[in-house]
């Protein structure tokens, strides 16, 4: 049997895993980043699982705590086992989870870079308020300015888009900021 102060760590550890997944969906960052990802991108599918899974996680776990608790004041058998099920739920689900972290650890990355490159080629390519307002959105939510590239001339599509005091070349790169940020996220998930 679980002690009390065990099952209230179990419950906190739930309701902060609630309060990542909720941070993580219902975030300025992610949340720009999903609204604007076409059905084609996989960000959106990602983000949405990601939610699902973390209540899902985070709800086993207080159900367990909660299961535990009642079984050490009540000292019942049934509880006990009906705790120990959810605790096992509990971790059955993290092993996918981190196995898919790793195996897949690109790939909301590269979804996510692949949102920002779509939303600012549009741009480039054409003078679509719409997807002006969303590239602006995207530089103010991150702190960032444009793209760095060699190769094209980028300087009329971020002078339209970046946030007010940001010049170019002074700015910061969207797409490395946009890695940092998730790599900061993702290590503080895990």
């Amino acid at each position: 049997c679980k002690s009390l102060p065990e099952t209230l760590l179990f419950q906190l550890l739930g309701l902060s895993i609630a309060t990542l997944s909720t941070v993580t969906h219902y975030g300025l960052r992610f949340t720009l980043i999903s609204n604007v990802s076409l059905d084609s991108n996989s960000y959106r599918v990602i983000h949405h699982r990601a939610f699902y899974f973390g209540i899902c996680l985070s709800m086993t776990l207080i159900l367990a705590a909660l299961l535990s608790s009642a079984a050490t004041v009540r000292e019942s058998q049934c509880l006990t086992a009906m705790g120990f099920f959810c605790f096992a739920l509990a971790f059955c689900g993290l092993i996918p989870a981190a196995c898919w972290r790793y195996t897949h650890s690109m790939e909301v990355e590269d979804s996510m870079m692949d949102v920002y490159d779509f939303v600012y080629e549009e741009v480039r390519r054409n003078t679509s308020s719409f997807r002006r307002h969303e590239l602006t959105a995207i530089h103010e939510a991150f702190l960032c300015c444009g793209k760095h590239s060699t190769f094209e001339d980028t300087t009329n599509v971020e002078h339209k888009t970046c946030p007010p005091g940001q010049v170019h070349d002074e700015g910061k790169d969207c797409l490395r900021e946009m890695q940092d940020f998730l790599k900061k996220h993702m290590d503080f998930v895990f």
